[in-house]
């Protein structure tokens, strides 16, 4: 999946003084002599302590106070802002003010970013999360049958999401080919994607169409550039849109045409649990959006 980025105690160093500084320069701040800081569990707590070594090296007379409650805090420190979801949860809740060491959204961060004290602990990576999940359900991820599951489950989502790596331009080779004026369709592609919303899988067929104007792809492409979308966390209505936004960057036919078919996990094995349910989404675009042309492409995919 995505490279790892391991921070050393240095680089923690070195962002504790920045927020360390950032604290100073606030005139909220002004007066305090000391500063009550609540850390979030757990990456909050090695922050914390930095921020209170960064502080204490400025010489600054502004003493951090740990406390055992956000209540009591004047400011908020965590390790890494994701989705920022935390931070927002403090700010709505809490008079107090939000920093963390790293923050993904300021630095357009991708990757899998690594604390030395998770090093310390073997906590350094994916696989600790997926033993979390395994204690959170309720199971032992130490028992002789799970020990090996966060590794097997790390190196399924390499295939299950590795159209992350991928862009549709890597897997598309056009072919000029003035003679070609007729709808080129390809009905019934088994695909496996995930949902976004629970991470459970939808699975189905797909059905993908062109009329080229100049330009043809090999239909194997076509298929490969459902995979590149599949394999991300998706909802169903956006994947049409992708196949098909894709075809008019690439090849600009008069119109692509994409038609999904497929049963939700979310719904078979959760919430209304109906077993038969299948969802069907479309996105056209072009002359496909012409009752004609519309009513041939429905036929020919056995639905019109």
């Amino acid at each position: 999946m995505s490279d790892k980025q391991c921070l050393t105690w240095s680089d923690v160093d070195v962002r504790a003084a920045r927020i360390a500084e950032a604290i100073c320069a606030d005139p909220d701040f002004a007066f305090e002599v000391e500063l009550p800081v609540y850390p979030v569990p757990r990456g909050g707590i090695p922050a914390a302590l930095a921020l209170r070594s960064g502080m204490f090296s400025r010489k600054n007379p502004m003493t951090v106070v740990i406390v055992d409650s956000p209540e009591h805090a004047l400011v908020v420190v965590d390790d890494i802002v994701d989705s920022g979801a935390t931070r927002q949860r403090f700010l709505e809740n809490y008079e107090v003010k939000f920093y963390a060491l790293v923050d993904r959204q300021e630095e357009k961060l991708s990757g899998w970013v690594s604390f030395p004290w998770e090093r310390l602990t073997n906590e350094c990576g994916p696989q600790e999360n997926i033993r979390r999940v395994i204690e959170y359900i309720g199971d032992d991820p130490n028992r002789e049958g799970l020990l090996e599951t966060p590794d097997r489950v790390v190196r399924s989502y390499d295939g299950l999401f590795g159209g992350y790596k991928q862009d549709p331009a890597d897997v598309i080779k056009v072919f000029n080919d003035d003679t070609c004026d007729e709808m080129v369709v390809v009905r019934d592609v088994e695909f496996y994607s995930t949902c976004e919303h629970h991470m459970l899988p939808f699975f189905g067929r797909a059905h993908i169409a062109y009329i080229p104007s100049g330009r043809v792809i090999g239909v194997s492409k076509l298929v490969r550039i459902l995979e590149v979308f599949c394999r991300r966390l998706q909802i169903q209505e956006r994947l049409c849109q992708q196949v098909t936004s894709a075809l008019n960057e690439y090849l600009k036919p008069k119109g692509a045409a994409c038609v999904i078919e497929a049963q939700h996990f979310c719904m078979t094995a959760r919430g209304v649990q109906k077993q038969h349910s299948m969802m069907v989404t479309s996105s056209l675009t072009g002359v496909f959006k012409d009752g004609a042309t519309r009513h041939e492409f429905l036929h020919m995919i056995g639905k019109g």
